[in-house]
């Protein structure tokens, strides 16, 4: 009896001790819950608020599409939803025909011979630096109507470069005439800006540095230029030999063509000639057929042995009847 009752006491402080454990799994696990869902609102809270310096603008996008542009301060959008891209519109350089060393002294900088190396009115090089600022005018634009816009940009500044100093005399472009290509690169590069829309603003484009270049780059440019004649040259001469051979070539695939056309109506005529003598011949030979086929098979016996004396025997060596006697 002593024992059971002992037994007994230490199955209800079993039972005791599992509901306790119970009790702290289930405040543990709402605390976690708790904890979870605090931070997700902290990071939701934290997520929509974001700031916009003055020298930027910020792009809100919603599952993609643009919804607004927010200029400087402070501002909200939708955590998880919204996202904002900020853009500078602050003024910008752009370096074409060099690589900016990074620091302010212009002498460490780097030339970019296949930007900077141009050819003058008067066929010379030149090696002529640009340096071109810029700013985004419109945020949106800027970032969703054209992959590339900087790049884009750069082609472009560069195509209106070369475009204007091929107009130029080589002294005129290291001398007096500056300004001038200055403000006419300005005015082609924002025509043609304004023709695809990247939403930035040309401010100025100035001419840092024009010099003649080196002999070697001089070699190695003129060596490019004489590969780039070269393979014209090829070029022009493959096309002139292509429009000489080609009508020659065409008149004789004309000529096949009407041989061959030739040639068919001939084999047809000759065809449909020989199917009609056969159906005289089977006409003859549904009438008289031992008198038809004795001169189909003389006549076979001319045509396959011409100019003999042909003798036919009826296998009795006393009659023997020659064919030219038959013919006569």
């Amino acid at each position: 009896m002593k024992i059971f009752n002992n037994l007994k006491g230490k199955k209800n402080d079993d039972i005791v001790i599992d509901e306790n454990l119970d009790k702290k799994l289930k405040n543990a696990k709402r605390f976690g819950i708790f904890i979870v869902c605090a931070l997700i609102i902290a990071f939701g809270i934290f997520s929509s608020i974001y700031s916009v310096s003055e020298q930027e603008q910020a792009v809100i996008t919603q599952f993609g599409k643009v919804v607004g542009v927010e200029s400087a301060g402070l501002h909200f959008k939708i955590p998880f939803i919204q996202q904002s891209i900020r853009v500078n519109t602050t003024t910008q350089g752009m370096a074409i025909g060099y690589q900016e060393s990074g620091t302010n002294d212009p002498i460490e900088d780097t030339s970019d011979y296949e930007d900077s190396m141009m050819i003058t009115k008067d066929f010379n090089f030149v090696n002529i630096d640009f340096y071109l600022e810029y700013k985004v005018a419109n945020p949106e634009t800027f970032l969703f109507n054209t992959a590339e816009p900087l790049e884009t940009l750069r082609n472009l500044t560069k195509a209106s470069i070369r475009s204007t100093i091929s107009k130029y005399l080589v002294d005129e472009v290291m001398t007096t005439a500056k300004g001038k290509i200055q403000s006419e690169v300005k005015d082609k590069l924002i025509a043609e800006m304004q023709k695809i829309n990247l939403g930035i603003e040309v401010v100025n484009i100035s001419i840092q540095d024009a010099e003649p270049p080196t002999a070697e780059v001089v070699q190695a440019f003129k060596a490019v230029e004489t590969a780039k004649q070269g393979a014209e040259t090829a070029l022009n001469n493959a096309n002139k030999y292509q429009s000489e051979k080609l009508p020659s070539a065409n008149a004789d695939a004309d000529k096949i063509l009407k041989e061959a056309e030739a040639y068919k109506e001939n084999r047809i005529a000759e065809a449909e000639g020989q199917v009609a003598r056969f159906s005289e011949t089977y006409k003859e030979y549904k009438k008289f057929p031992l008198i038809t086929k004795k001169r189909m098979f003389y006549e076979t016996l001319e045509e396959v042995l011409p100019n003999l004396n042909i003798i036919i025997t009826d296998g009795n060596t006393q009659s023997i009847y020659p064919v030219d006697k038959f013919n006569n």
